[in-house]
């Protein structure tokens, strides 16, 4: 990080604080997503207007004009026919409010973003990895449409894909922990000196955490949750047989189609997280390094793993689903921080930015 600070009005502390806000922000637009996808909102807009849509109906006839268009797609027809103009209020609400989070949190970056580049408090190594992030944020928002036309007029499907849906959230997540590393780095302090094997740990906990969500993500899309409600066992079987498992052709798709592939491979990376984070903790111990970090991680883990457990026994209610989704955030979040403490380089602040960190 050291070479990303060459400028002598360099801003550390206005940095940290405007990306933490950002990162904050994200997390919100997260959890108010899992919101929308777990009350089945996300179809209720039919149309993109990253403009005009800012604004939501403010009178009867608007709010009838945008249920008819509603009425017009898969969703309404096979899954909600006979609902009232209140209840549409209800969903469009939450979609509503997920993108219009979602376009504020575009704007608290951009704005102090260009703020900063004017008065010279960001340094050339930094530039480009936050318009990376920006440009990253923007492609998410023409992601999340793409995702929500899959389930509009001319589709059959009733929901969105559950490919857009996974491949959306991940997206999100990853700048999610982008913003969040990057504050981190700003954050002035001695450099790490854990070992390397913790050092790889960490990020392999954090990467496989990724992965994780994504699979989570599609267990959301297929609605798997709703079924194989039993546990240690799926259905009370160890390993289901073949022809449940790998029916759908090509094979590959059971992978993503497969409700039951997808809940077992949820399952079992997640027994693999829980693994190499007890694995983490034994060796930080064993190296008398970093031990702190790696049982918050390790608890932090194996309560997200029993939030999952307790939310498939019960059928994935709404308030157990969405919980186990914000909790995947925390635990990524702290994942990320403890990834970046335990590779943090040396930052040479210059004077003046020493004295305004």
């Amino acid at each position: 990080m050291s070479d990303l600070i060459s400028t002598p009005d360099y801003r550390p502390r206005a940095l940290r604080l405007w990306l933490f806000a950002v990162a904050a922000m994200i997390f919100l637009t997260l959890a108010i997503g899992g919101a929308t996808r777990l009350t089945v909102s996300g179809l209720s807009i039919v149309e993109w207007k990253p403009v005009t849509g800012v604004l939501p109906p403010v009178s009867e006839p608007a709010w009838q004009a945008e249920f008819e268009k509603y009425k017009e797609i898969p969703q309404y027809r096979e899954l909600n026919r006979g609902m009232q103009l209140d209840q549409f209020k209800v969903i469009y609400y939450w979609e509503w409010s997920h993108r219009v989070l979602a376009r504020l949190t575009g704007a608290v970056f951009l704005l102090p973003f260009l703020f900063f580049l004017w008065r010279g408090w960001i340094p050339p190594g930094l530039r480009l990895r936050l318009w990376t992030i920006f440009a990253a944020g923007a492609l998410l928002g023409v992601v999340g449409w793409w995702m929500v036309s899959s389930g509009l007029a001319g589709s059959t499907l009733t929901k969105v894909s559950q490919y857009r849906l996974a491949f959306h959230m991940t997206f999100a997540c990853a700048i999610y922990a982008a913003v969040l590393w990057t504050a981190q780095q700003i954050v002035p302090r001695r450099p790490s000196d854990a070992p390397g094997l913790l050092r790889l740990g960490a990020l392999a906990l954090a990467a496989l955490l990724l992965v994780q969500i994504y699979l989570g993500a599609l267990v959301a899309g297929l609605d798997a949750g709703l079924k194989y409600n039993t546990w240690p066992t799926i259905d009370g079987e160890w390993i289901p047989s073949l022809d449940r498992l790998l029916f759908i052709s090509p094979l590959w798709r059971n992978l993503f189609e497969n409700d039951l592939v997808v809940q077992i491979n949820h399952r079992m990376l997640a027994d693999g997280i829980w693994a190499l984070a007890l694995l983490q903790v034994y060796a930080a111990w064993r190296l008398r390094s970093e031990l702190r970090g790696a049982v918050v991680l390790a608890v932090l883990v194996t309560l997200q793993a029993a939030l999952g457990i307790v939310t498939l026994l019960y059928e994935a209610p709404l308030g157990l689903a969405l919980a186990h989704q914000v909790a995947a955030i925390v635990v990524l979040t702290y994942a990320v921080v403890y990834a970046e403490r335990l590779t943090h380089h040396a930052l040479q602040l210059p004077r003046t930015a020493a004295v305004a960190a």
